[in-house]
């Protein structure tokens, strides 16, 4: 299995602020995929998805599919 590598620095949301400022930071990968982790402790680890996973996932939002 290939590891993971990041290919682009991690960008905060453009939703983030606030009080609390709670957020996430996205990155690109090699495999064209995404590299997420949380803002306030990067540290603590990072979460990849594939290229199809992170599609889906966008697709999604932009549908309303996990609206409350």
């Amino acid at each position: 299995m290939t590891p993971h590598r990041v290919t682009s620095p991690f960008i905060k949301s453009s939703y983030s602020g606030g009080a609390s400022n709670d957020c996430v930071e996205v990155a690109r990968t090699s495999d064209g995929g995404r590299a997420v982790r949380d803002s306030k402790n990067p540290g603590m680890g990072t979460q990849f998805y594939a290229p199809h996973a992170w599609d889906s996932f966008i697709s999604g939002l932009r549908t309303g599919e996990f609206a409350h």
